[in-house]
């Protein structure tokens, strides 16, 4: 069997023929298994959605009950018969709930990696290596330049800020699925205990996690905060927030922004961010060349980001490689449009 006759790339989504679905389809289809809740690959419309029950639930929170026809949740190493084909699901490590998807038919074996990182996050189950034939990868960040270093290190450099700056509010931008989360956890293991604020498009997300049994300490609204209260605070908020009325509410605000882009000083300069973080919920260079080199797989299929910059590096290794070309994902490592709640 070609990979070709297993999944292929169409305008919808890379479709799997034998099984009769699409994964992470742009359009809504009969059929859809979803990697993860991000709204660039998990949309509503859908007639069936298959997908762990943690991303079932995100995307309850964002569309509403009746998001999909039916849906179907599945575990972590669990196999799921669809048509012709066998589909499992492994960590991808993006955030919570996401998947890896493998699809296996008369001995092939091609891995949807959906979004990921093969870096350690308390907030999600870690990204687990599956060898298989075909590799289908993001490349967010599929460039040299990007080398996203120690989370730690940044926080500790937040932490510094805030100690150095004691009456200046530090308000960091993140994004509501996932990286506020994790930031709220990488926060907590550096050992601050002081209260964090969160904007309210921030919340239903934020406690979600917590009802999962996920650790992220005393979080509050900054709606319900007195300025007095917020002088030295670390308060987090959509990046876009970051340029509206809300931060009027701060004593002295001081703009942070927690993203792989702000590797890149000409984006921080561009937002007017004081503080860069540079932490991302993707692989960066390195994780992207090293997942692609240890699935084993003989070929590569790149979408989503700098596709062109990691097929060269596969062919240049010996490698069948190709883009996938896709439109209709985008980044959630650009400002999200989901400044939904109260501010």
């Amino acid at each position: 069997m070609r990979p070709e006759d297993l999944l292929v790339p169409t305008p919808s989504g890379v479709c799997c023929k034998p099984g009769g679905f699409f994964i992470d389809p742009t359009r809504p289809v009969d059929k859809a298994v979803i990697t993860h809740g991000h709204s660039d690959h998990a949309r509503a419309g859908h007639g069936a959605v298959l997908a762990t029950q943690e991303t079932l639930d995100l995307m309850r929170l964002r569309y509403g009950e009746s998001f999909a026809g039916t849906t179907q949740a599945v575990r972590y190493g669990e196999t799921v018969t669809l048509g012709g084909a066998a589909v499992t699901f492994h960590p991808a490590g993006h955030v919570l709930g996401s998947a890896q998807v493998a699809v296996a038919c008369n001995g092939l074996r091609i891995v949807a990696s959906g979004d990921y990182k093969n870096v350690a996050d308390p907030t999600c189950a870690p990204f687990e290596l599956v060898p298989c034939d075909v590799f289908i990868t993001e490349a967010t960040f599929g460039l040299p330049v990007f080398r996203h270093g120690d989370p730690d290190a940044e926080i500790a450099k937040l932490l510094r800020s805030v100690t150095l700056f004691p009456d200046r509010a530090h308000l960091v931008g993140v994004y509501s699925l996932g990286k506020a989360q994790r930031m709220l956890a990488l926060i907590r293991a550096a050992g601050y205990d002081k209260p964090v604020y969160l904007h309210g498009a921030l919340e239903r997300i934020t406690r979600y996690y917590q009802s999962r049994g996920i650790e992220l300490g005393d979080v509050r609204l900054a709606r319900d905060a007195a300025k007095a209260e917020l002088a030295g605070a670390i308060a987090l908020c959509p990046p876009s927030a970051l340029k509206e009325v809300w931060t009027r509410r701060f004593p002295d605000p001081l703009s942070c922004f927690a993203s792989g882009w702000m590797r890149v000083r000409a984006r921080a300069r561009q937002r007017g961010v004081e503080l860069p973080l540079v932490i991302s919920d993707h692989a960066d260079w390195d994780g992207l060349t090293a997942t692609v080199a240890a699935t084993g797989a003989s070929e590569i299929w790149v979408t989503h980001g700098q596709e062109d910059a990691l097929v060269h590096w596969s062919t240049q290794r010996g490698l069948r490689a190709r883009p996938l070309a896709i439109v209709g994902y985008g980044d959630e490592e650009d400002p999200e449009q989901d400044a939904q709640g109260q501010p």
